[in-house]
């Protein structure tokens, strides 16, 4: 009796969503990598006890390949922080970045997370939301269509995952750095330019009613008002930023972590 009086208490305190992306765990970017993996854990306990669902939007991980018997090295703190998280019967889901798109089932049988290989319309709290990473919606660049349809390809990812991890998983970390050194991170372009924005303009006009829509991969915070009463939300990230979103039935925020305010 007294546990199911608990746990109907958790349940009245678990009312808010939150939403976080983009923090490239194991990047050179990080000034200490492990750091961030802790800040990032220490986030999860202080929002852990009113959250009703949190959804990871991307490129959580900086590289994420799973072999049919190897995992790659690391991010043990996180991993078992979000096991915590969904034992305790909160939703955790993970979206596929452009970083971390190759999962099978790890993630959902170690950590009980729910995995999202597109992108995700759902009804939160009687809001309608329209959730991705974002890389590559609206976006017109014949190279980066190239390059993302081979990340995608079953038989590319086939012949690379019989070269050994001692090749790949180095060649994978040395690819994303030159990336971010030769592109960095592009300030905002304006509403007009923006890929996401023009995105979510043009699936207004297919399916009407989508009150957010939410994507990380910019590393940019953004709150704009679109069509009617649609916002387009981008989190920024948790590398320089340490932001995310918090939504609670009737306002969502864009919002900072302040680590030094939160207990180990």
């Amino acid at each position: 009796m007294k546990d199911s009086k608990t746990g109907l208490m958790n349940r009245n305190v678990r009312k808010k969503v939150y939403f976080l992306a983009d923090a490239h765990l194991g990047s050179v970017s990080h000034t200490d990598s492990r750091e961030a993996e802790r800040k990032l854990c220490r986030w999860l306990d202080e929002v852990k006890g009113d959250a009703l669902a949190i959804y990871l939007l991307g490129d959580i991980f900086d590289y994420w390949f799973e072999y049919k018997h190897v995992v790659p090295k690391g991010f043990t703190r996180l991993l078992g922080k979000i096991g915590e998280v969904t034992d305790s019967g909160v939703e955790v889901h993970f979206f596929v970045g452009n970083h971390d798109l190759w999962l099978t089932d790890y993630l959902t049988e170690e950590c009980g997370m729910i995995l999202h290989f597109k992108p995700f319309v759902t009804d939160i709290l009687g809001k309608w939301f329209f959730l991705a990473h974002g890389d590559g919606l609206g976006d017109p660049s014949c190279s980066f269509r190239f390059l993302r349809r081979i990340f995608h390809s079953k038989f590319l990812r086939k012949c690379f995952s019989a070269i050994h991890p001692r090749w790949t998983i180095p060649f994978a970390h040395a690819w994303s750095s030159h990336s971010r050194e030769n592109g960095g991170i592009i300030p905002y372009l304006g509403e007009e330019r923006e890929c996401l924005i023009r995105f979510a303009k043009e699936k207004l006009e297919e399916e009407s009613g989508i009150d957010y829509f939410v994507f990380g991969h910019r590393h940019i915070l953004l709150d704009l008002p679109i069509t009617g009463a649609s916002r387009v939300i981008i989190l920024g990230d948790w590398v320089t930023l340490f932001s995310y979103a918090e939504f609670d039935g009737e306002k969502l925020q864009l919002l900072t972590f302040n680590p030094e305010l939160a207990e180990v």
